[in-house]
């Protein structure tokens, strides 16, 4: 989610908690409102799953605005992309009631323990992070700001406040959760034991999805061409039209290889992650049929997953006073947590506490 450590946490499912043992155990995940849409690979591989927790974790999931400000940003845009990202959040079937949904700079406690840490992290540890090589190999490091060279460091914040137990992560992230084990450690021996050191929760296998314009790389709002991304809010007669227009491949026969027929494989896989069916099913099914059927049924596929998602999220961006009410109960639950936290950790710093005057006497 660092420089390197001593010892790496091992991957490992993340287990309930035992009858009895109390509240469940804690997971934080975010995502950051800097599209338009989520997009069908980010939703199978993660937010899809983030529901699940929801059964036997206690959940915290935010929309990382703070994050989306480490780069160039349009402030119209990033406020209507984080009531989106919230909204489609409920439309993927997060449970308010279950989780806590809110947004970062609703937590004022993310920045304040950001700060912190800052003081706790080597310029060169930070230096070493792979995502700020990549995002500002652009534009040169020069022309990077300061925000995008510490977000790391803001990231550990986002999980330490929450003392979860796991934290869901793919292997994008993985360093970033290294760091995070640095800083709790680096904090603890220095002061007083005060984080948990969290977890990787290694999400389940689940389908990659490429890019259908060229299916060797992974679909990605970063990286993918227009023509190449399913966009879960876009109309679905435009998604139709882009997956009946994918590459697909030389020859003739349907069958899953990613090596050589990488176009038809993510077709097969995108069918299979949206139905249940195994892509043997699928395979067998389009034996000795053209290349054009199986464009067309998975556009169907994709087309009644995404419509009634993307009529859900509209009905919640209708009523956002339903939403912003959503938005404030998660940050009033989110925020009674990260307050304790960092209460502990201003007394272990030397901070003097405020005076607490009361209403009567102020």
């Amino acid at each position: 989610m660092s420089a390197t450590t001593e010892q790496q946490p091992a991957p490992q499912t993340a287990q309930p908690a035992a009858p009895g043992s109390g509240a469940r155990p804690r997971v934080l995940s975010g995502i950051q409102p800097t599209s338009e849409s989520f997009h069908l690979g980010n939703y199978v591989g993660a937010v899809r799953q983030w529901v699940d927790l929801q059964r036997e974790y206690q959940p915290f999931f935010f929309i990382a605005d703070q994050h989306a400000i480490t780069v160039e940003w349009d402030p119209k845009v990033l406020r209507e992309r984080t009531l989106r990202g919230a909204a489609q959040l409920l439309a993927a079937g997060v449970d308010p009631k279950r989780s806590a949904i809110f947004v970062q700079s609703h937590v004022p406690a993310h920045a304040q323990l950001a700060w912190v840490l800052n003081g706790l992290t080597g310029f060169g540890e930070a230096r070493r992070m792979t995502q700020f090589k990549d995002k500002s190999a652009k534009g040169g490091e020069g022309a990077a700001s300061v925000g995008l060279f510490a977000y790391p460091v803001l990231m550990a914040a986002d999980i330490l406040l929450y003392r979860p137990h796991f934290v869901p992560v793919g292997e994008d992230q993985r360093q970033h959760l290294e760091l995070t084990r640095d800083l709790a450690q680096r904090f603890n021996s220095r002061f007083k034991k005060t984080f948990r050191l969290p977890e990787p929760y290694i999400l389940k296998e689940t389908a990659k999805l490429y890019d259908l314009q060229d299916p060797t790389r992974k679909m990605s709002k970063s990286s993918s061409s227009p023509g190449g991304i399913i966009e879960m809010l876009e109309d679905p007669k435009r998604t139709a039209k882009k997956i009946r227009s994918a590459v697909t491949d030389s020859g003739a026969e349907i069958r899953f290889d990613l090596e050589e027929k990488p176009g038809v494989s993510n077709l097969l896989t995108i069918a299979s992650a949206l139905t249940g069916q195994s892509v043997a099913h699928f395979e067998e099914a389009y034996a000795g049929r053209m290349y054009g059927d199986l464009k067309k049924e998975v556009a169907e596929i994709v087309v009644d997953f995404v419509t009634p998602f993307r009529d859900r999220t509209l009905e919640y961006l209708d009523d956002q006073a339903y939403l912003m009410e959503v938005l404030a109960d998660g940050a009033d639950t989110a925020g009674a947590v990260a307050e304790a936290t960092l209460r502990d950790v201003y007394q272990q710093v030397g901070f003097v506490a405020p005076l607490r005057r009361s209403a009567a006497g102020a």
